[in-house]
Order: structure tokens, then C-alpha cells, then sequence
């Protein structure tokens, strides 16, 4: 178990948070993915509890939505001050948690102070506007809580993409029911309970329960739950979406995708190499809007090739939080299998390894594929892990046309000298989130957030789109006195 100043690992040693700190019927260790060793250990939820959570959030639910906007968005002041407060500790254990390195840590926890800085300011903007109507009528629409949201929550950023959702779901004056990836279960879910119980979020309205699908599938197919939220695999992510629309749930999935990245011919190799290396490798790879497929034109592919074997071959792969290497491990044995089984696949198919596809242990080496190819297990899934897969184009229209050759994909990305050029290939691709002269991998705190096809169902959150999804709409009339009717 890590020492700590904040972080109180007997809250949930066993435990679970759901009206407070619970004795669990089941309990895990948590392991370290660097070291095998355990980190910590929670207790492990199962279906039973999720009723009782969602009946207790419910309660909760009506009077937080009622309370003073000042006096709601104060929690989310003083939840940003303890993120900030214990920075490096916090940032420290999501690094060892998740498996990072240091520098993903410490951003977790930015985009964490950012998170509840922007919830805080939420109670206090206008909740809705005025209809016109007819004379001695007022007419309103207003934006209203749906009440008790559950959020499911992946392994790979599990701090800021379960609070992404929980501070403006609860600003918005909704209950949260999280269920956190059982490998991450205190970056994705108790930190955040000790953190808000601390900032004084009042009792019944958020809860922790780590578990399994069981616990999820209850979850999604409780009454008392309005909406899910879910970030994770696209086969999950059906399942998912078939329990809810059977019982009427609004729901946000997101589930990453094949990203595209294209280089054009006039891009500067160096700068292209870096962006790749960067969109690809970073967290391993394991990180929804990856660079999973990098299109780069015939004339600098062997120059662009070049460079990347090169990073590849000296980039250090090690335990992150030692601040010391580049690449940290895979999060478990079976992300590393199945990562590997699609380097080999890929292989056998015709793709040329040209660096990496080895591991030691969880330590997967950073790793280029060249000559991949539609059909190919790397070019038609996203591959979650530290690889890059080269793909060759002669003109930007053929670079479109492979780029939007997928089931979905959430992000892309265009690297040219010639922005209107780099704009023009950009306004085609077929993607949630379009990055000019940037790799794939980027998120702000106020961006709407989210892309078609398997890399979601459409929906977007985060920023401007948090009010469309965490409230819906009602319509209100105020007459003087009830009008006259002729029977």
C-alpha cells in the first residue's frame, strides 16, 4: 500500500462508497501494473448494490437540485482547491495506478482542477430563456436535472474521463452512480469520493462501485438510473446501448475508433515524426483518440519511416512513476496479449515490422508497421496499444478516401506547410474531432467531445455540450388565473 498525506486507503480497504463508506461483500487487491505487486485493495461491488445506491441517490437528488446555485458551485471550488492542494501526491498514485507516466499523471490531475473549476461556474448561468407567447401568459423553457446518472469508466484515463462527466452531471444538479473499471478503481472512482466528501458534497449523492459486468448490466437496467454514460470498447459499448434503449435510458458512448493521421507531401519530416511518435505511443497507445493509422504520402514515407524506427529503438520503456522513461507498461496481461496478437496478425497478413513487437512482462516495445493495409487486423481495429501502423498515399484524395475506410472514428488529423490545403483535407474526414497540424490526441476541458459511427452514437460532451446532455428541456406557463372554458 502507497504512504500518503491525503489519500486514506482504509476508507476503501473492503469497502465501498454509497451512502457513505460501506463494508463490501467481495474485495480486491488493485495491482500495480509496473510492478505486479498489489497497490492497494477496495472492496468489489456486486449486483444487490446497485439498487441500493440508485434508490439512495434518487433521494438525494431532489434537494441538491433545489439548493442555492452559489451554495453548489462552492463544492466545486473547494474540490478544485484539494485537487490542487495534493497535486503531486494524487498525481503520483494515478501514475501507478494506470500505469502512466509521471507527466500523464500530473495532466490527469489538471484537466481534474480544470473540470471542477468550469462545474463550478455552471449553477450560475442562465438555466434556460423566454417564449414568446400570448399577451398575459409567460412562457418559459427551462433546462432541468434528469436525476440519477450512471457513468461506466475505462482503466486508461480514469481520473478525468469519469469526472468529465460527474462534475457537470452534478453542478447540473443530477445524483452519480459510478461504476469504475475494477483495474483503476481509486483514479476512476474513490479518490473522487474522498475528494467531494471533503468539499462537502452533501451525503446520498455520489457513489463508488467497482465490479464487474454484472454490476454494470444492473446498472444500466436500474429504474431508478435516467441516463449512462459509458466510455469503453465498441462490443461493450453494443451491449450497452441494446440494454438501454430497451428500457428507455438516455445514453453517451464513447468508444475511441480508428483514428486517421495524414501526412501531406510538403510536411516537415521531423516535426511529422514527432506528432506520430506522440499521437501513437504516448500512454502506450492505450488512449481512445490514438493515432492508430498514420496515412503518409509516398514521396516522405521512407524519410518519415526512417525517423520513427529510429524513436522507436531509443525510446526507454520502464516504470513511469520512476520519471525516467518514455512508455510505461500495458495495464494487464491481456491488453499486452491482445496487442500482440494484432502486431502478429498484421504481420502475417504482409504489414513489415520494422521495430518493436517484443515485451517484457507488461513492457510492450514501441513499435512501427509498415505496408498495412485494409483487412489487416491493425488498419481495421483500434489496436489500444503502442503502434504505429504506416500506411502510404499519392494524392490527397486517395489519403481521404483510406482516412474515412473505417466503422467509425473519433479523432483525425492533418500535418501540411499549407493550412488552406491541410483545412480542405480536413473538412472531409469523417470524424468527431478535426486537428490541422496537430496529432490526434487532444482534449481541452471546453470542448464538445465524441464521433460517429463505433467510436460512439453520435453524442457529444463536455463543454457547450454538457447542458444538452447531463438536463432536458421543460416547458413552463404562468398565467394570472385559470382562463375560461367553454365546457
Amino acid at each position: 500500500m502507497s504512504s500518503s498525506t491525503f489519500l486514506d486507503h482504509a476508507l476503501w480497504r473492503e469497502h465501498l462508497y454509497t451512502n457513505g463508506w460501506r463494508g463490501a461483500s467481495n474485495a480486491a487487491d488493485v495491482i500495480e501494473p509496473a510492478t505486479g505487486e498489489p497497490l492497494t485493495r477496495t472492496g468489489r461491488a456486486v449486483p444487490a448494490d446497485v439498487a441500493f445506491a440508485t434508490s439512495a441517490a434518487a433521494a438525494a437528488q431532489t434537494a441538491w437540485s433545489r439548493m442555492a446555485p452559489r451554495d453548489r458551485a462552492a463544492v466545486f471550488y473547494r474540490a478544485a482547491a484539494l485537487f490542487q492542494q495534493h497535486f503531486d501526491e494524487l498525481a503520483l498514485y494515478v501514475t501507478r495506478e494506470t500505469g502512466g507516466i509521471l507527466p500523464k499523471g500530473q495532466h490527469e490531475l489538471r484537466e481534474a482542477i480544470a473540470f471542477c473549476q468550469l462545474a463550478a461556474g455552471m449553477p450560475m448561468q442562465a438555466q434556460g430563456q423566454l417564449l414568446p407567447s400570448t399577451p398575459g401568459r409567460l412562457s418559459m423553457a427551462r433546462r432541468v436535472p434528469l436525476g440519477v446518472i450512471g457513468v461506466i469508466s475505462p482503466f486508461n484515463f480514469p481520473l478525468i474521463l469519469t469526472l468529465r462527466v460527474v462534475a457537470p452531471a452534478l453542478a447540473l444538479g443530477n445524483a452519480v452512480v459510478i461504476k469504475p473499471d475494477p483495474r483503476t478503481p481509486v483514479s476512476g472512482g474513490f479518490l473522487l469520493a474522498q475528494v467531494f466528501e471533503q468539499a462537502g458534497l452533501p451525503a446520498g449523492l455520489l457513489h463508488v462501485l467497482p465490479g464487474g459486468a454484472d454490476v454494470g448490466e444492473a446498472l444500466v437496467t436500474d429504474p431508478n438510473i435516467a441516463m449512462i454514460s459509458f466510455t469503453g470498447s465498441a462490443g461493450v459499448g453494443r451491449r450497452i446501448g441494446e440494454l438501454a434503449g430497451k428500457h428507455l435510458k438516455k445514453l453517451s458512448l464513447e468508444l475511441g475508433g480508428s483514428n486517421a493521421l495524414i501526412v501531406l507531401d510538403d510536411a516537415d519530416v521531423d516535426l511529422a515524426a514527432g506528432n506520430i511518435a506522440w499521437g501513437a505511443w504516448l500512454h502506450q497507445g492505450q488512449i481512445c483518440m490514438a493515432s492508430n493509422r498514420v496515412l503518409v504520402h509516398e514521396s516522405i514515407a521512407d524519410a518519415i519511416t526512417e525517423r520513427l524506427v529510429a524513436k522507436a529503438t531509443h525510446l526507454p520503456v520502464g516504470d513511469g512513476a520512476s520519471g525516467q522513461v518514455a512508455l510505461g507498461p500495458l495495464i494487464d496481461e491481456r491488453q499486452r496479449d491482445k496487442v500482440h496478437a494484432t502486431v502478429q496478425a498484421s504481420v502475417k497478413a504482409g504489414a513489415k515490422l520494422l521495430a518493436g513487437g517484443t515485451y517484457d512482462r507488461l513492457f510492450y516495445k514501441p513499435t512501427v508497421l509498415a505496408g498495412v493495409k485494409p483487412g489487416m487486423p491493425s488498419f481495421d481495429d483500434e489496436t489500444f496499444g503502442p503502434v504505429v501502423n504506416l500506411i502510404t498515399f499519392k494524392t490527397d484524395a486517395e489519403a481521404v478516401a483510406i482516412a474515412n475506410d473505417h466503422r467509425g472514428g473519433l479523432a483525425a488529423g492533418v500535418l501540411s506547410k499549407s493550412v488552406g490545403r491541410a483545412m480542405a483535407v480536413g473538412e472531409q474526414l469523417r470524424a468527431g474531432m478535426v486537428h490541422i497540424n496537430d496529432q490526434t490526441v487532444n482534449d481541452d476541458a471546453t470542448n464538445p467531445f465524441g464521433g460517429p459511427g463505433v467510436a460512439g452514437n453520435g453524442n457529444s460532451h463536455g463543454g457547450p455540450g454538457d447542458w444538452e446532455a447531463f438536463t432536458t428541456w421543460q416547458w413552463v406557463t404562468v398565467k394570472d388565473t385559470p382562463p375560461q372554458f367553454p365546457f
